[in-house]
Protein backbone atom coordinates (compact mmCIF):
# COMPACT_ATOMS: atom_id res chain seq x y z
CA UNK A 1 0.00 0.00 0.00
CA UNK A 2 1.46 3.35 -1.33
CA UNK A 3 1.51 6.38 1.14
CA UNK A 4 1.61 10.06 -0.28
CA UNK A 5 3.74 12.65 1.65
CA UNK A 6 1.23 14.57 4.22
CA UNK A 7 -1.75 14.02 6.79
CA UNK A 8 -3.83 10.83 7.28
CA UNK A 9 -7.30 11.53 7.48
CA UNK A 10 -11.02 9.83 7.42
CA UNK A 11 -13.79 11.75 5.47
CA UNK A 12 -16.85 11.42 5.87
CA UNK A 13 -18.39 12.29 2.40
CA UNK A 14 -22.28 12.85 3.34
CA UNK A 15 -25.51 13.41 1.17
CA UNK A 16 -26.38 16.40 3.02
CA UNK A 17 -23.69 17.15 5.48
CA UNK A 18 -19.26 15.93 4.44
CA UNK A 19 -16.91 16.08 7.93
CA UNK A 20 -13.06 15.34 8.24
CA UNK A 21 -11.48 13.61 11.04
CA UNK A 22 -8.01 12.37 12.19
CA UNK A 23 -6.37 10.62 14.48
CA UNK A 24 -4.30 12.59 17.13
CA UNK A 25 -0.60 11.31 18.68
CA UNK A 26 -2.69 9.88 21.73
CA UNK A 27 -5.04 7.98 19.90
CA UNK A 28 -8.46 10.18 19.70
CA UNK A 29 -9.91 10.49 16.55
CA UNK A 30 -10.94 14.29 16.51
CA UNK A 31 -13.17 16.08 13.88
CA UNK A 32 -11.28 18.81 12.35
CA UNK A 33 -13.47 21.95 12.20
CA UNK A 34 -13.32 24.43 8.93
CA UNK A 35 -12.83 27.85 8.15
CA UNK A 36 -16.51 28.73 10.08
CA UNK A 37 -15.12 26.23 13.31
CA UNK A 38 -17.44 23.98 12.26
CA UNK A 39 -17.19 19.79 11.91
CA UNK A 40 -20.11 19.62 9.61
CA UNK A 41 -19.83 21.31 6.40
CA UNK A 42 -22.58 21.41 3.85
CA UNK A 43 -22.72 18.77 0.75
CA UNK A 44 -24.24 22.05 -1.06
CA UNK A 45 -22.37 23.57 -4.05
CA UNK A 46 -23.14 26.82 -5.64
CA UNK A 47 -22.11 27.42 -9.40
CA UNK A 48 -21.34 30.63 -9.12
CA UNK A 49 -18.93 32.08 -12.09
CA UNK A 50 -16.21 30.01 -14.54
CA UNK A 51 -13.93 28.48 -12.77
CA UNK A 52 -15.53 28.98 -9.20
CA UNK A 53 -17.58 27.42 -6.65
CA UNK A 54 -18.90 27.79 -2.88
CA UNK A 55 -19.06 25.07 -1.21
CA UNK A 56 -21.00 25.01 2.36
CA UNK A 57 -23.03 28.11 1.99
CA UNK A 58 -25.27 29.07 4.28
CA UNK A 59 -28.46 27.29 3.43
CA UNK A 60 -30.81 30.36 3.32
CA UNK A 61 -27.99 32.06 0.74
CA UNK A 62 -28.24 28.74 -1.21
CA UNK A 63 -32.23 29.07 -1.26
CA UNK A 64 -32.25 32.25 -2.57
CA UNK A 65 -30.26 31.00 -5.19
CA UNK A 66 -30.96 30.05 -8.92
CA UNK A 67 -31.82 26.49 -8.62
CA UNK A 68 -29.85 25.75 -11.82
CA UNK A 69 -26.94 27.05 -9.89
CA UNK A 70 -27.15 25.16 -6.90
CA UNK A 71 -26.34 21.23 -6.40
CA UNK A 72 -26.92 19.17 -3.55
CA UNK A 73 -27.85 15.49 -2.87
CA UNK A 74 -25.19 14.09 -5.25
CA UNK A 75 -23.86 11.47 -3.60
CA UNK A 76 -27.42 9.93 -4.58
CA UNK A 77 -25.81 10.11 -7.73
CA UNK A 78 -22.60 8.67 -7.81
CA UNK A 79 -21.88 6.04 -10.30
CA UNK A 80 -24.72 6.68 -12.38
CA UNK A 81 -23.21 7.39 -15.79
CA UNK A 82 -26.49 8.97 -17.02
CA UNK A 83 -26.29 12.01 -14.51
CA UNK A 84 -26.38 15.22 -16.85
CA UNK A 85 -25.03 18.56 -15.63
CA UNK A 86 -23.43 21.29 -17.64
CA UNK A 87 -20.89 24.36 -16.17
CA UNK A 88 -18.89 26.28 -17.64
CA UNK A 89 -19.54 24.82 -20.65
CA UNK A 90 -18.75 20.93 -20.24
CA UNK A 91 -20.76 18.30 -19.13
CA UNK A 92 -19.69 17.27 -15.00
CA UNK A 93 -20.23 14.56 -13.08
CA UNK A 94 -20.95 13.16 -9.91
CA UNK A 95 -17.07 12.63 -9.39
CA UNK A 96 -16.40 15.58 -10.13
CA UNK A 97 -18.79 17.96 -7.93
CA UNK A 98 -17.83 15.67 -5.11
CA UNK A 99 -14.05 16.11 -5.75
CA UNK A 100 -15.29 20.11 -5.19
CA UNK A 101 -16.70 19.15 -2.07
CA UNK A 102 -13.86 17.09 -0.92
CA UNK A 103 -10.96 19.41 -2.06
CA UNK A 104 -13.05 22.31 0.34
CA UNK A 105 -12.84 19.79 3.06
CA UNK A 106 -8.90 19.42 2.54
CA UNK A 107 -8.04 22.91 1.95
CA UNK A 108 -9.64 23.87 5.48
CA UNK A 109 -8.33 20.89 7.38
CA UNK A 110 -5.01 21.97 6.22
CA UNK A 111 -5.00 25.31 7.32
CA UNK A 112 -5.29 23.60 10.70
CA UNK A 113 -3.04 20.38 10.37
CA UNK A 114 -0.85 21.17 7.18
CA UNK A 115 -0.70 19.28 3.82
CA UNK A 116 -3.39 16.26 3.38
CA UNK A 117 -1.76 13.68 1.38
CA UNK A 118 -4.19 10.25 2.28
CA UNK A 119 -7.23 9.50 2.97
CA UNK A 120 -9.98 6.83 3.75
CA UNK A 121 -13.51 7.95 2.70
CA UNK A 122 -16.93 6.39 3.65
CA UNK A 123 -19.58 4.68 1.97
CA UNK A 124 -23.10 3.51 2.50
CA UNK A 125 -22.08 -0.66 3.34
CA UNK A 126 -25.02 -0.86 0.61
CA UNK A 127 -23.30 1.13 -1.79
CA UNK A 128 -22.55 -1.09 -4.90
CA UNK A 129 -19.53 -1.32 -6.77
CA UNK A 130 -19.98 1.19 -9.42
CA UNK A 131 -20.76 4.05 -6.34
CA UNK A 132 -18.07 2.71 -4.55
CA UNK A 133 -15.34 3.19 -7.47
CA UNK A 134 -17.06 6.98 -8.64
CA UNK A 135 -16.24 7.81 -4.37
CA UNK A 136 -12.63 6.57 -5.01
CA UNK A 137 -12.30 8.84 -8.60
CA UNK A 138 -13.78 11.48 -6.79
CA UNK A 139 -10.91 11.48 -3.80
CA UNK A 140 -8.23 11.55 -6.62
CA UNK A 141 -10.12 13.72 -8.47
CA UNK A 142 -9.35 16.20 -5.54
CA UNK A 143 -5.28 15.54 -5.24
CA UNK A 144 -6.02 12.57 -2.27
CA UNK A 145 -4.54 9.17 -2.24
CA UNK A 146 -7.30 7.15 -1.38
CA UNK A 147 -5.72 4.34 0.48
CA UNK A 148 -9.28 2.42 1.43
CA UNK A 149 -13.00 2.98 0.93
CA UNK A 150 -14.44 1.56 4.40
CA UNK A 151 -17.82 1.29 4.86
CA UNK A 152 -19.93 3.73 7.09
CA UNK A 153 -21.73 1.03 9.99
CA UNK A 154 -17.94 -0.18 10.18
CA UNK A 155 -16.58 3.05 10.77
CA UNK A 156 -19.32 3.94 13.40
CA UNK A 157 -18.31 0.39 15.09
CA UNK A 158 -14.52 1.52 15.48
CA UNK A 159 -15.37 4.85 16.95
CA UNK A 160 -17.97 2.98 19.38
CA UNK A 161 -15.17 0.30 20.31
CA UNK A 162 -12.53 3.14 20.93
CA UNK A 163 -15.22 4.78 22.78
CA UNK A 164 -15.84 2.22 25.35
CA UNK A 165 -12.20 1.21 25.61
CA UNK A 166 -12.94 -1.65 23.51
CA UNK A 167 -10.14 -1.42 20.68
CA UNK A 168 -6.61 -2.40 20.19
CA UNK A 169 -3.76 -4.44 21.87
CA UNK A 170 -4.20 -4.52 25.89
CA UNK A 171 -7.98 -4.34 25.76
CA UNK A 172 -9.75 -6.67 27.66
CA UNK A 173 -13.41 -8.13 27.03
CA UNK A 174 -14.73 -11.00 28.61
CA UNK A 175 -16.28 -12.45 25.26
CA UNK A 176 -16.96 -11.60 21.55
CA UNK A 177 -19.47 -8.41 21.80
CA UNK A 178 -22.46 -7.95 18.69
CA UNK A 179 -23.31 -4.81 17.87
CA UNK A 180 -26.14 -3.21 16.07
CA UNK A 181 -25.38 -0.51 13.73
CA UNK A 182 -28.37 1.41 12.41
CA UNK A 183 -27.09 4.51 10.25
CA UNK A 184 -29.95 6.84 8.77
CA UNK A 185 -27.80 9.73 7.46
CA UNK A 186 -29.01 12.61 5.19
CA UNK A 187 -29.51 10.35 2.23
CA UNK A 188 -28.64 6.97 2.86
CA UNK A 189 -29.79 4.20 5.35
CA UNK A 190 -27.88 1.04 6.31
CA UNK A 191 -28.44 -1.60 9.17
CA UNK A 192 -25.49 -3.57 10.03
CA UNK A 193 -24.44 -6.60 12.52
CA UNK A 194 -20.50 -6.32 13.53
CA UNK A 195 -19.09 -9.03 16.13
CA UNK A 196 -16.08 -7.51 17.74
CA UNK A 197 -13.42 -8.18 20.30
CA UNK A 198 -10.90 -5.49 20.62
CA UNK A 199 -8.38 -6.77 18.26
CA UNK A 200 -11.06 -8.39 15.93
CA UNK A 201 -14.30 -6.93 13.83
CA UNK A 202 -16.33 -9.05 11.75
CA UNK A 203 -19.46 -7.90 9.87
CA UNK A 204 -22.22 -10.39 9.90
CA UNK A 205 -24.94 -8.61 7.73
CA UNK A 206 -25.20 -5.64 6.04
CA UNK A 207 -28.72 -4.08 3.98
CA UNK A 208 -30.11 -0.78 3.71
CA UNK A 209 -30.95 1.83 0.76
CA UNK A 210 -29.15 4.65 -0.79
CA UNK A 211 -32.29 6.25 -1.31
CA UNK A 212 -33.84 6.77 1.74
CA UNK A 213 -33.00 8.97 4.34
CA UNK A 214 -33.59 12.25 6.07
CA UNK A 215 -34.64 14.43 3.12
CA UNK A 216 -37.22 12.11 2.18
CA UNK A 217 -38.86 13.32 5.56
CA UNK A 218 -37.83 16.78 4.38
CA UNK A 219 -39.53 16.14 1.66
CA UNK A 220 -42.48 14.77 2.73
CA UNK A 221 -43.22 18.11 4.93
CA UNK A 222 -42.50 19.94 1.91
CA UNK A 223 -45.07 18.05 -0.25
CA UNK A 224 -48.08 18.68 2.94
CA UNK A 225 -47.20 22.48 2.71
CA UNK A 226 -47.71 22.50 -1.35
CA UNK A 227 -50.98 20.54 -0.96
CA UNK A 228 -52.38 23.15 1.31
CA UNK A 229 -51.35 26.07 -0.76
CA UNK A 230 -52.20 24.25 -3.50
CA UNK A 231 -55.76 23.46 -1.81
CA UNK A 232 -56.42 27.10 -0.64
CA UNK A 233 -55.04 28.75 -3.55
CA UNK A 234 -55.39 26.90 -6.46
CA UNK A 235 -51.78 27.09 -7.69
CA UNK A 236 -48.60 24.68 -7.13
CA UNK A 237 -45.42 26.10 -5.67
CA UNK A 238 -43.77 22.84 -6.62
CA UNK A 239 -43.91 24.72 -10.40
CA UNK A 240 -40.99 26.87 -9.24
CA UNK A 241 -37.77 25.63 -8.72
CA UNK A 242 -37.12 28.47 -6.56
CA UNK A 243 -39.82 28.61 -4.56
CA UNK A 244 -39.21 24.74 -3.72
CA UNK A 245 -35.24 25.54 -3.00
CA UNK A 246 -36.45 28.15 -0.27
CA UNK A 247 -39.47 25.15 1.16
CA UNK A 248 -36.49 22.74 1.20
CA UNK A 249 -34.76 25.04 3.29
CA UNK A 250 -37.79 25.82 5.38
CA UNK A 251 -38.54 22.35 5.86
CA UNK A 252 -35.08 21.02 6.78
CA UNK A 253 -35.15 23.85 9.79
CA UNK A 254 -38.50 22.75 10.87
CA UNK A 255 -37.53 18.79 10.75
CA UNK A 256 -34.96 20.21 13.26
CA UNK A 257 -37.46 21.97 15.10
CA UNK A 258 -39.39 19.16 15.85
CA UNK A 259 -37.16 16.81 17.00
CA UNK A 260 -36.60 19.54 20.00
CA UNK A 261 -40.21 21.04 20.21
CA UNK A 262 -44.03 19.70 19.97
CA UNK A 263 -44.27 21.97 16.84
CA UNK A 264 -43.18 24.41 14.12
CA UNK A 265 -44.52 26.76 11.65
CA UNK A 266 -43.31 26.60 8.28
CA UNK A 267 -44.15 29.65 5.69
CA UNK A 268 -44.83 29.28 1.82
CA UNK A 269 -44.96 32.33 -0.22
CA UNK A 270 -45.60 31.77 -4.08
CA UNK A 271 -46.91 33.78 -7.17
CA UNK A 272 -47.87 36.67 -4.33
CA UNK A 273 -49.70 34.12 -2.03
CA UNK A 274 -48.66 33.19 0.83
CA UNK A 275 -49.41 30.54 3.83
CA UNK A 276 -48.20 30.06 7.60
CA UNK A 277 -48.77 25.99 8.56
CA UNK A 278 -48.24 24.95 12.11
CA UNK A 279 -46.88 21.19 12.20
CA UNK A 280 -46.74 19.12 15.26
CA UNK A 281 -44.21 16.21 15.91
CA UNK A 282 -47.43 13.50 16.32
CA UNK A 283 -48.66 15.06 12.51
CA UNK A 284 -45.25 14.73 10.98
CA UNK A 285 -44.35 11.71 12.87
CA UNK A 286 -47.85 10.34 11.27
CA UNK A 287 -46.79 11.55 7.70
CA UNK A 288 -43.27 10.15 7.70
CA UNK A 289 -44.77 6.58 9.55
CA UNK A 290 -43.87 4.34 6.32
CA UNK A 291 -40.36 5.73 5.84
CA UNK A 292 -39.67 5.13 9.19
CA UNK A 293 -41.38 1.34 9.06
CA UNK A 294 -39.21 0.48 6.15
CA UNK A 295 -35.91 0.98 8.32
CA UNK A 296 -37.80 -1.24 11.02
CA UNK A 297 -38.47 -3.92 8.37
CA UNK A 298 -34.62 -4.05 6.91
CA UNK A 299 -33.40 -4.02 10.50
CA UNK A 300 -35.26 -7.05 11.39
CA UNK A 301 -34.01 -8.50 8.14
CA UNK A 302 -30.47 -8.10 9.14
CA UNK A 303 -30.71 -9.55 12.37
CA UNK A 304 -32.12 -12.77 10.67
CA UNK A 305 -29.41 -12.59 7.91
CA UNK A 306 -27.00 -12.88 10.78
CA UNK A 307 -28.26 -14.95 12.63
CA UNK A 308 -28.87 -13.19 15.54
CA UNK A 309 -31.02 -13.08 18.19
CA UNK A 310 -32.14 -9.93 20.01
CA UNK A 311 -31.33 -10.86 23.19
CA UNK A 312 -28.15 -11.44 21.76
CA UNK A 313 -27.34 -7.83 20.80
CA UNK A 314 -24.56 -6.22 23.60
CA UNK A 315 -25.64 -2.89 21.99
CA UNK A 316 -27.79 -0.57 19.18
CA UNK A 317 -25.60 2.02 17.77
CA UNK A 318 -27.17 5.12 16.52
CA UNK A 319 -24.94 6.75 13.84
CA UNK A 320 -26.43 10.07 11.33
CA UNK A 321 -27.78 13.02 12.06
CA UNK A 322 -31.29 11.95 11.44
CA UNK A 323 -31.54 9.68 13.71
CA UNK A 324 -31.97 12.92 16.14
CA UNK A 325 -35.44 12.40 15.44
CA UNK A 326 -37.15 11.15 18.77
CA UNK A 327 -39.21 8.31 16.48
CA UNK A 328 -36.67 6.93 15.79
CA UNK A 329 -34.98 5.47 19.14
CA UNK A 330 -38.81 5.04 20.12
CA UNK A 331 -39.21 2.87 17.57
CA UNK A 332 -36.25 0.61 17.81
CA UNK A 333 -36.79 0.46 21.61
CA UNK A 334 -40.48 -0.67 21.19
CA UNK A 335 -38.70 -3.02 18.29
CA UNK A 336 -35.91 -4.41 20.02
CA UNK A 337 -36.33 -3.85 23.70
CA UNK A 338 -33.16 -2.07 23.85
CA UNK A 339 -32.58 1.22 24.67
CA UNK A 340 -30.48 2.59 21.76
CA UNK A 341 -26.77 3.82 23.03
CA UNK A 342 -26.64 7.77 22.13
CA UNK A 343 -22.78 8.68 23.25
CA UNK A 344 -21.43 8.61 19.97
CA UNK A 345 -22.30 12.34 18.10
CA UNK A 346 -24.19 11.28 15.09
CA UNK A 347 -22.59 14.06 12.92
CA UNK A 348 -18.94 12.72 13.24
CA UNK A 349 -18.85 9.37 14.64
CA UNK A 350 -18.39 7.94 10.84
CA UNK A 351 -15.93 10.32 9.75
CA UNK A 352 -13.91 9.62 13.29
CA UNK A 353 -14.00 5.85 11.85
CA UNK A 354 -12.31 6.45 8.92
CA UNK A 355 -10.12 8.01 10.80
CA UNK A 356 -9.72 5.52 13.30
CA UNK A 357 -9.22 3.06 10.29
CA UNK A 358 -6.66 5.14 8.17
CA UNK A 359 -4.43 5.22 11.26
CA UNK A 360 -4.80 1.56 11.30
CA UNK A 361 -3.63 1.31 7.73
CA UNK A 362 -1.21 3.20 8.54
CA UNK A 363 0.91 1.48 11.62
CA UNK A 364 0.57 -1.61 9.60
CA UNK A 365 1.82 -0.66 6.15
CA UNK A 366 3.65 3.48 6.54
CA UNK A 367 6.88 3.83 7.67
CA UNK A 368 7.54 6.53 9.91
CA UNK A 369 4.16 6.81 10.44
CA UNK A 370 2.98 10.01 12.75
CA UNK A 371 1.95 7.83 15.48
CA UNK A 372 3.77 7.05 18.62
CA UNK A 373 5.26 3.45 19.00
CA UNK A 374 2.59 2.24 21.82
CA UNK A 375 -0.41 3.67 19.52
CA UNK A 376 1.23 2.11 16.42
CA UNK A 377 1.34 -1.62 18.32
CA UNK A 378 -2.26 -0.70 19.58
CA UNK A 379 -3.53 -0.70 15.73
CA UNK A 380 -1.70 -2.78 14.29
CA UNK A 381 -2.84 -5.69 16.29
CA UNK A 382 -6.85 -4.91 14.54
CA UNK A 383 -7.99 -7.02 12.19
CA UNK A 384 -11.71 -6.04 10.25
CA UNK A 385 -13.17 -8.91 8.48
CA UNK A 386 -16.51 -8.12 5.92
CA UNK A 387 -19.23 -9.16 3.85
CA UNK A 388 -20.04 -8.44 0.27
CA UNK A 389 -22.92 -6.39 0.47
CA UNK A 390 -24.21 -7.90 -3.07
CA UNK A 391 -24.36 -11.13 -4.25
CA UNK A 392 -22.33 -12.26 -7.29
CA UNK A 393 -23.92 -14.51 -10.16
CA UNK A 394 -23.40 -15.80 -13.57
CA UNK A 395 -26.03 -15.50 -16.19
CA UNK A 396 -27.05 -19.38 -17.20
CA UNK A 397 -29.68 -20.97 -18.63
CA UNK A 398 -32.76 -22.59 -17.50
CA UNK A 399 -32.45 -25.39 -18.93
CA UNK A 400 -36.98 -25.91 -18.64
CA UNK A 401 -37.87 -22.49 -19.74
CA UNK A 402 -34.45 -21.75 -22.05
CA UNK A 403 -34.63 -18.65 -20.49
CA UNK A 404 -31.85 -16.43 -19.12
CA UNK A 405 -31.18 -16.30 -15.13
CA UNK A 406 -29.20 -14.75 -12.93
CA UNK A 407 -27.14 -18.24 -11.12
CA UNK A 408 -26.01 -16.60 -7.90
CA UNK A 409 -23.06 -17.73 -6.97
CA UNK A 410 -21.71 -15.70 -4.27
CA UNK A 411 -24.68 -14.51 -2.16
CA UNK A 412 -24.59 -11.16 -0.73
CA UNK A 413 -23.65 -11.02 3.88
CA UNK A 414 -20.78 -13.84 2.60
CA UNK A 415 -17.58 -13.20 5.15
CA UNK A 416 -14.84 -12.46 2.51
CA UNK A 417 -12.73 -12.85 1.27
CA UNK A 418 -13.95 -16.28 -0.08
CA UNK A 419 -13.63 -18.37 -3.16
CA UNK A 420 -16.48 -21.24 -4.84
CA UNK A 421 -16.36 -23.19 -7.82
CA UNK A 422 -19.40 -24.77 -9.53
CA UNK A 423 -19.94 -27.05 -12.62
CA UNK A 424 -21.68 -26.10 -15.67
CA UNK A 425 -22.82 -27.35 -18.99
CA UNK A 426 -23.23 -26.59 -22.87
CA UNK A 427 -26.15 -25.87 -24.26
CA UNK A 428 -25.70 -27.62 -27.74
CA UNK A 429 -23.74 -29.62 -29.78
CA UNK A 430 -20.52 -29.19 -30.65
CA UNK A 431 -20.19 -25.71 -29.05
CA UNK A 432 -17.08 -24.07 -30.31
CA UNK A 433 -17.08 -21.29 -26.93
CA UNK A 434 -18.51 -20.50 -23.94
CA UNK A 435 -19.02 -16.82 -22.35
CA UNK A 436 -19.15 -16.24 -18.62
CA UNK A 437 -21.10 -13.24 -18.09
CA UNK A 438 -20.22 -11.91 -14.30
CA UNK A 439 -23.15 -10.21 -12.55
CA UNK A 440 -23.46 -7.98 -9.51
CA UNK A 441 -27.03 -8.66 -8.22
CA UNK A 442 -30.00 -11.12 -6.02
CA UNK A 443 -31.92 -10.57 -8.75
CA UNK A 444 -33.51 -13.57 -10.71
CA UNK A 445 -33.37 -11.41 -13.77
CA UNK A 446 -29.76 -10.83 -15.33
CA UNK A 447 -30.86 -7.66 -16.71
CA UNK A 448 -32.18 -6.10 -13.28
CA UNK A 449 -28.39 -6.54 -12.42
CA UNK A 450 -24.92 -4.90 -13.07
CA UNK A 451 -22.88 -6.67 -15.88
CA UNK A 452 -19.61 -6.76 -14.38
CA UNK A 453 -17.52 -8.19 -17.00
CA UNK A 454 -16.84 -11.04 -19.22
CA UNK A 455 -14.56 -14.13 -20.00
CA UNK A 456 -14.74 -16.17 -22.90
CA UNK A 457 -13.31 -19.73 -24.07
CA UNK A 458 -13.40 -19.89 -27.21
CA UNK A 459 -11.63 -23.13 -29.86
CA UNK A 460 -13.71 -25.73 -27.58
CA UNK A 461 -12.89 -29.51 -28.84
CA UNK A 462 -14.52 -30.17 -32.45
CA UNK A 463 -17.73 -32.14 -32.18
CA UNK A 464 -18.11 -31.31 -28.08
CA UNK A 465 -21.83 -33.09 -27.09
CA UNK A 466 -24.53 -31.18 -25.43
CA UNK A 467 -23.85 -30.65 -21.64
CA UNK A 468 -19.98 -30.97 -21.35
CA UNK A 469 -18.30 -29.34 -18.14
CA UNK A 470 -17.37 -26.56 -17.65
CA UNK A 471 -16.24 -24.96 -14.36
CA UNK A 472 -16.41 -21.50 -12.84
CA UNK A 473 -14.51 -20.36 -10.02
CA UNK A 474 -15.49 -17.16 -8.06
CA UNK A 475 -12.78 -15.61 -5.76
CA UNK A 476 -13.75 -12.31 -4.15
CA UNK A 477 -10.92 -10.93 -1.81
CA UNK A 478 -11.52 -8.57 1.25
CA UNK A 479 -10.22 -6.07 -0.51
CA UNK A 480 -13.01 -5.65 -3.48
CA UNK A 481 -11.12 -7.79 -6.17
CA UNK A 482 -13.08 -10.60 -8.28
CA UNK A 483 -11.27 -13.50 -9.99
CA UNK A 484 -12.92 -15.18 -12.03
CA UNK A 485 -11.72 -18.28 -13.86
CA UNK A 486 -13.11 -20.37 -16.65
CA UNK A 487 -11.83 -24.40 -17.50
CA UNK A 488 -13.31 -26.61 -20.00
CA UNK A 489 -13.34 -30.13 -18.21
CA UNK A 490 -12.92 -31.71 -21.42
CA UNK A 491 -10.01 -30.02 -23.54
CA UNK A 492 -8.63 -28.53 -20.44
CA UNK A 493 -8.89 -24.77 -22.59
CA UNK A 494 -9.19 -21.85 -19.29
CA UNK A 495 -10.26 -18.43 -19.30
CA UNK A 496 -9.83 -15.69 -17.07
CA UNK A 497 -10.34 -12.04 -15.92
CA UNK A 498 -9.88 -9.66 -13.03
CA UNK A 499 -12.29 -7.80 -11.97
CA UNK A 500 -11.25 -4.02 -9.87
CA UNK A 501 -13.75 -1.78 -9.00
CA UNK A 502 -15.21 -0.20 -12.18
CA UNK A 503 -17.01 3.12 -12.29
CA UNK A 504 -18.22 5.91 -15.10
CA UNK A 505 -15.16 7.32 -15.61
CA UNK A 506 -11.70 6.18 -17.56
CA UNK A 507 -8.46 7.00 -16.12
CA UNK A 508 -7.90 9.39 -18.87
CA UNK A 509 -11.14 11.22 -17.92
CA UNK A 510 -9.83 10.94 -14.35
CA UNK A 511 -6.90 12.99 -15.15
CA UNK A 512 -9.06 15.26 -17.36
CA UNK A 513 -10.95 16.43 -14.24
CA UNK A 514 -8.24 16.32 -11.94
CA UNK A 515 -6.49 18.64 -13.86
CA UNK A 516 -9.80 20.92 -14.21
CA UNK A 517 -10.78 20.70 -9.89
CA UNK A 518 -6.97 22.48 -9.46
CA UNK A 519 -7.77 25.10 -11.84
CA UNK A 520 -11.42 25.71 -9.68
CA UNK A 521 -11.34 28.36 -6.75
CA UNK A 522 -13.17 26.45 -3.87
CA UNK A 523 -14.70 28.99 -1.39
Amino acid sequence: MQFDEGQTVGIDLGTTYSTLAQLDRDGNPVAIPNEDDEVETASLILLTATKHVIVGPNRTRAAMEDPDNVVERIKRHMGESEFKRTFDGRPITPEFLSALILKKLRQDAEKRIGKIGNAVITVPYYFNDARRKATQDAGRIAGLNVIDIINEPTAATLTYAWRRGELGAGSTTARPRKALIYDLGGGTFDVTVVQYTPTHFQVLATDGDVQLGGVDWNDRLLDHVADEFKSRHGVDPRESAATVQILRNDCDLAKVDLSEKQKATITCRHAGKAIAITITRSQFETMTADLLQRTADTTELVLQQADTRVKDLDAVVLVGGSTLMPAVPAMLEKLLGIKPYLELSPFSAVAQGAAIHAAILEAKYRGGAEVSEKLRKLLAAVKQENVNSHGLGIVATNPKSGKALNHVMIPRNTRLPVEVSQIFKTNRDGQERVAVQVLEGDAPDPTACSLLGKCRITDLPTDLPKGAPVEVTYAFDASGRIAVTARDKTGGKEAAISIQRRGGLNEDQVDVYSQLATEYQVD
